[in-house]
């Protein structure tokens, strides 16, 4: 017994294809060699065979390949064979998971088609349109989410904002919150608080330049919703806005971090309480400005913060005081 177990083993070892690259196997409850109790055991580069690494015993090989029948050798080609559609998105009423008929009005190959299937595909492409909304509430829902990407678009806001904003107005919807209330007033609420909430602040007066709505009726609506919604909104940041405001009026580096450094200075002292972000970040740049002698007038910065100039003077004589400089 002690010859053959000893012959038996070298001869296992010779079974063992060489690979290239191996990779640990996962472990599904407790999986051993049996040969020699060793729990090091590794699958192939091909997902054919498992073998012990210490022995070299083959416990599973020709194992089913649940993998595609296609080869692909770069991400591109990937990319074309695949059979998988598009990642559900909240942004999309249906979430993306729909049919669309092509308006090319040609075959698998490329050729036209007659008459007949043209009138034929017509004819679906219109159904097709019709029964993506079942009803008004989906129609509604449609709407608001299509205004919602407008309104992103124009903005700049990246993509993970508009996913957040549709998944709080289906949130207001699901809790019976447009009731009563226009539909743009409730997506343009909702586009907002998302903003706030993603670190990418937007001002109220950004928000309603692109929105069909008023500023007033926005802002009544925003505190309703993150109210009914229990959204915990925290001040904005005058920070945020420097950056943004900085680029828009070409200044350099030396600018922001003397901004940022007045802000820091002044909210100490408890200036910041109370006052707009977007009047006292203006301020600050308008006041950095002058100390790095990259001087930007008043009402060069009022336009790009979308406040008026009173606003920046005042706020500005109080962030010279607490840095204890004289103008």
């Amino acid at each position: 017994m002690i010859y053959n177990s000893l012959m038996e083993r070298p001869t296992r070892q010779k079974e063992r294809t060489e690979q290239t690259t191996d990779e640990p196997v996962e472990q599904k409850g407790v999986q051993t060699c049996p040969e020699c109790d060793s729990s090091s055991l590794i699958r192939s580069s091909d997902e054919t065979e498992v073998s012990c690494e210490d022995c070299g015993l083959i416990l599973e090989e020709e194992t089913i390949d649940r993998g595609p029948e296609w080869r692909a050798f770069n991400h591109t080609e990937r990319n074309n064979k695949s059979r998988v559609g598009a990642p559900t998105t909240q942004t999309m009423h249906d979430k993306g998971l729909t049919t669309t008929i092509d308006w090319k009005d040609k075959d698998a190959y490329g050729r036209s088609i007659s008459s007949e299937k043209k009138s034929q595909m017509n004819r679906l492409r219109k159904w097709q349109e019709r029964i993506r909304t079942k009803d008004a509430g989906e129609r509604n829902l449609q709407f608001a989410l299509s205004e919602t990407d407008r309104m992103a678009s124009a903005l700049g806001v990246p993509r993970s904002i508009r996913e957040v904003a549709s998944v709080l107005y289906r949130r207001a919807l699901d809790e019976d919150l447009i009731r009563g209330r226009s539909i743009e007033g409730v997506a343009t609420s909702t586009l907002y608080a998302a903003c706030r909430m993603e670190g990418v602040p937007r001002s109220l007066e950004e928000v309603a330049a692109v929105s069909r709505v008023d500023q007033k009726e926005i802002g009544r609506t925003y505190r309703y919703v993150a109210q009914e919604l229990s959204l915990e909104m925290k001040p904005v940041d005058p920070k945020k806005y420097v950056p943004r405001f900085c680029s828009e009026l070409e200044l350099p580096d030396e600018v922001q971090g003397k901004a940022n450094e007045i802000i820091d200075t002044s909210a100490e002292q408890g200036l910041l309480s109370g006052k707009s972000p977007t009047g006292y970040a203006a301020a600050a740049i308008y006041a950095a400005s002058l100390l790095c002698n990259e001087k930007r007038t008043q009402r060069e910065v009022s336009n790009v913060a979308q406040v008026t100039e009173v606003t920046i003077r005042n706020r500005y004589q109080e962030q010279i005081e607490a840095m204890g400089l004289h103008t």
